[in-house]
């Protein structure tokens, strides 16, 4: 088994209910087993494109998947979110990026692991401290990124209202 670490965010429509929705579909393959969910955080927009704020959070997981397969199965869930990929770092409904995935580092067409921009985004950063333990691979340097970015970037945890 595998261990993977992706990033989840909506900003579009009821982004609680289509991130939910998304962990259900993660949930619902039996190759795919989620560990651990963060907590919610509200986060500014990056990339300068004027759009409503994003519902971030982080997962962990354990799957039977290959890196690439673990990507065709997100791209799936998106796609039946309706997430549509017009604008660079635009408004989608949902978004599932991978992070890390065991400590492989993949650069390929289509995939590159660890995540290019994670250690540039705290709201990629904070939920992944909610679901990294101290000893783990990553956790040094996701605290080490955080401390650097400072509060840079806009970030409230949410309440759920």
């Amino acid at each position: 088994m595998h261990t993977a670490y992706l990033s989840i965010g909506a900003n579009m429509g009821n982004k609680l209910a289509n991130l939910q929705q998304a962990i259900a579909e993660l949930q619902q393959n039996d190759q795919i087993n989620i560990l651990k969910v963060s907590k919610y955080y509200q986060t500014a927009p990056v990339g300068g494109v004027v759009q409503d704020d994003f519902l971030n959070g982080a997962l962990k997981l354990e799957t039977s998947l290959t890196p690439q397969a673990l990507l065709a199965v997100i791209h799936s869930i998106e796609k039946a979110g309706h997430r549509v990929r017009k604008v660079h770092w635009g408004p989608r409904t949902i978004d599932l990026d991978i992070i890390f995935f065991d400590q492989q580092t993949i650069a390929t067409q289509s995939l590159t692991i660890p995540h290019p921009e994670a250690f540039n985004r705290r709201f990629v950063l904070v939920p992944l401290l909610d679901v990294l333990a101290e000893d783990e691979p990553y956790y040094d340097q996701v605290t080490q990124a955080l401390a650097a970015l400072g509060e840079s970037q806009r970030l409230e945890e949410f309440n759920g209202v």
